[in-house]
């Protein structure tokens, strides 16, 4: 090939190369643009039904959205620590804003745990108790929802759907109807919880089964191992770390999601927590908000450590 020949077939292939780029620059162009007028449209709507669901007042009460803020700050700070482990105020005005002793339980004569404190240990342990469940029930469907371990499309469209059942209603929703049916309380939060949890857990798990490294399964299978030994010795080892992980990482969740239960009649925090702010207890709300904070942040730290411990620093690379 000359010289010429060579710089012109070159030419062409830059040209060809560029006329690519410009194309691919023009339909992400195109796409964004897109999606931006979508959004636009969708964020002009919800301002509109926004303002006519509250008969044309929107945009009068916009301003005072924070007011709430100035109804629920104490006019003594110390009181919040008050309020939190149960000590008398000498702010007391005779209501129960500030009648913060008569929610003692005692362990022994001498010994009491104040009451938010063993509010928020019920709604810990409901998250613990329907996190548990749910582990054991996703740790089971899992492995028949994976397409590499279970061959029949029909056992795994119907547990694959089972799962998404169980994940598309939130957990609120579940708790209101087993409130109604059992009435309220903790267990109907624990129902709620365990049944989402259970959908979102198998659907980790089983992408994770199905990214796992499948020769100590047929190194298994061809000294004659059954579908049960194939998947103890040849997978769990595998994704057990992984599957701790994303459980720990679940159990952060769910106590946020009992907290807010117990706001609708589920027992534990939230429901003392919804019914100081409803009567302005100030005092008492920033209390059981700052304990709230607290338990969330040394519940994260602590799965955090744990799950470094159990798959690496190198599931952390992405969040950092």
């Amino acid at each position: 090939m000359t010289a010429a020949a060579e710089t012109a077939s070159r030419s062409a292939a830059v040209e060809t190369f560029e006329r690519h780029y410009r194309q691919l620059a023009f339909t992400r162009n195109l796409y964004t643009w897109g999606s931006l007028a979508l959004l636009l449209f969708a964020l002009s709507a919800s301002l509109w039904f926004a303002n006519e669901a509250n008969a044309g007042k929107f945009w009068d009460r916009l301003p005072h959205v924070f007011d709430f803020v100035s109804w629920l700050t104490p006019d003594d700070w110390n009181d919040v620590w008050r309020a939190m482990f149960d000590l008398a105020t000498p702010n007391t005005d005779g209501s129960q804003a500030t009648d913060y002793p008569e929610g003692r339980h005692y362990l022994t004569e001498s010994f009491y745990i104040p009451e938010y404190f063993l509010l928020i240990w019920e709604t810990v342990n409901v998250a613990i108790l329907s996190t548990l469940i749910a582990f054991v029930l996703g740790f089971a469907l899992c492995f028949l929802a994976a397409a590499n371990v279970t061959g029949s499309w029909i056992a795994r469209s119907i547990v694959r759907r089972c799962l998404e059942i169980f994940r598309a209603f939130p957990e609120i929703v579940i708790a209101g109807v087993f409130a109604t049916i059992m009435g309220l309380g903790p267990i109907p939060a624990i129902i709620a919880i365990t049944v989402h949890t259970i959908g979102a857990l198998g659907k980790l798990f089983f992408e994770v089964v199905e990214n796992a490294e499948m020769r100590a399964v047929e190194g298994v299978k061809s000294v004659g191992g059954g579908w049960l030994q194939q998947i103890r010795y040849g997978l769990v080892p595998q994704v057990l770390p992984n599957f701790l992980s994303y459980g720990l990482l679940r159990l952060e969740i769910n106590v946020r999601a009992s907290t807010i239960i117990g706001a609708v009649g589920g027992g534990g925090i939230g429901e003392q927590l919804k019914l100081s702010i409803s009567n302005s207890y100030g005092a008492k709300a920033c209390a059981i908000i700052l304990l709230l904070f607290l338990t969330v942040l040394l519940i994260d730290q602590f799965s955090a450590y744990l799950r470094r411990k159990l798959v690496g620093n190198q599931a952390f690379l992405v969040a950092a």
